[in-house]
């Protein structure tokens, strides 16, 4: 037994690769030292702190504790790696790789705490965008500016690493002149959209939840990135459009209206009289104006009810004016609203809306005189009515 113990003992010391089994269970006994640390670390620490932030007025502070939480996870894991590995013995350029491979670890835990507080930092920006007119424009060019914002810490992030691993960022960066022509043929699309989207910003063309019509799509903005904008359409159905072609297109935005149209027109009978026709269109011009539902600041809207044309079946009536309201369903409360009034107008004056109708005169019958056909309760000539 004393020799099977030594046995034992010397592979225990001797391992593999020179690294003794003693060695190796160290570094792994250290490494879930480190983990359960970090158990305690984030239950009795970040749990005090927790309690600290929620007492402040602001709330940057919380969401700065919940944005850093996954970063500090993996830097004890970083760290408890760092320590494990020192306990290895290895040879000189596996230690040094081993040091790049740390100290890369080590960038990209902080560009990640960085990352991540982009968006609670963002706060701060309130106040400088606050010139931007409307909330819409607001939370549009902070997003804009945030997504500006981790796309740069991502190239600094992997800068670093590279850096650390021997590469020549400067180079690098330097050598894409010689392949300029190259990049910028296959980048092209992208820079003029990127560019394009710019201008949508500062021209203010449209903001995110902004009801905008171009040639190819209708519907509610839903997303303005770099390279293309998101359009969800009344269908629910999403369509993403570069913002080279949305900035070179004609474009309507409905969300501008000062105020909504109603444009009508009302045909009635021919046998409607002169009278009758100026009373229904007064009445219809003093519920215009009465209601409540119309603008009437003639610096603004006009408002026209006038006898506009002689149609082919009608006397067409013009009814022109604006609402208030630009939102669709208020808007469509008071054309109903209107309407009933219009109906009630025309046949409280006795008169009828007209429709489409022929009226066919005939001088003589090629066959004679017809036969009389009397209707339900009548007699013909010469009969005796029925009992």
């Amino acid at each position: 037994m004393t020799e099977f113990g030594e046995h034992v003992a010397a592979v225990w010391q001797t391992g593999a690769f020179g690294i003794s089994l003693g060695q190796v269970v160290a570094a792994v006994f250290v490494l879930l030292a480190f983990l359960g640390l970090r158990r305690v670390f984030f239950r009795f620490v970040v749990a005090s702190l927790r309690t600290v932030t929620k007492k402040t007025r602001t709330d940057v502070d919380d969401l700065l504790l919940a944005a850093v939480e996954k970063p500090l996870e993996f830097g004890f894991m970083v760290v408890g790696i760092y320590v494990a590995g020192q306990i290895i013995p290895t040879s000189a350029p596996v230690g040094e790789a081993f040091d790049k491979l740390i100290r890369s670890l080590i960038a990209l835990t902080l560009f990640w705490v960085l990352f991540r507080a982009v968006d609670p930092l963002s706060s701060f920006m309130d106040r400088g965008i606050a010139m931007m007119g409307s909330s819409s424009m607001r939370d549009t060019m902070k997003s804009f500016f945030v997504k500006l914002a981790k796309f740069i810490v991502i190239c600094l992030a992997i800068a670093a690493v590279f850096q650390e691993w021997g590469f020549n960022v400067a180079a690098v960066l330097g050598s894409l002149g010689l392949v300029g022509m190259a990049v910028a043929l296959g980048a092209k699309d992208f820079i003029a959209n990127l560019f394009a989207g710019l201008t949508i910003f500062l021209d203010r063309m449209f903001e995110k939840d902004n009801w905008i019509r171009t040639p190819d799509v209708e519907g509610m903005v839903e997303d303005i990135g770099f390279r293309a904008t998101k359009i969800r359409r009344f269908d629910k159905a999403l369509v993403t459009i570069p913002n080279g072609k949305l900035a070179g297109e004609a474009l309507v935005n409905f969300s501008r209206m000062t105020n909504r149209r109603i444009y009508w027109t009302i045909g009635v009978e021919y046998r409607t009289t002169h009278d009758q026709l100026r009373g229904i269109i007064h009445d219809i011009g003093e519920y215009v104006n009465v209601s409540g539902d119309f603008e009437l600041d003639p610096s603004k809207t006009e408002t026209f009810v006038f006898v506009d044309a002689f149609g082919a079946s009608s006397i067409n009536v013009m009814l022109y004016c604006f609402t208030r309201t630009t939102e669709w369903k208020g808007w469509l409360a008071c054309k109903e609203r209107l309407a009933y009034t219009v109906k009630d107008i025309v046949e409280s004056h006795g008169a009828a809306f007209a429709f489409p109708s022929t009226s066919l005169y005939v001088e003589t019958l090629p066959f004679g005189k017809p036969e009389p056909f009397p209707l339900p309760g009548q007699t013909q000539p010469g009969r005796a009515p029925s009992s």
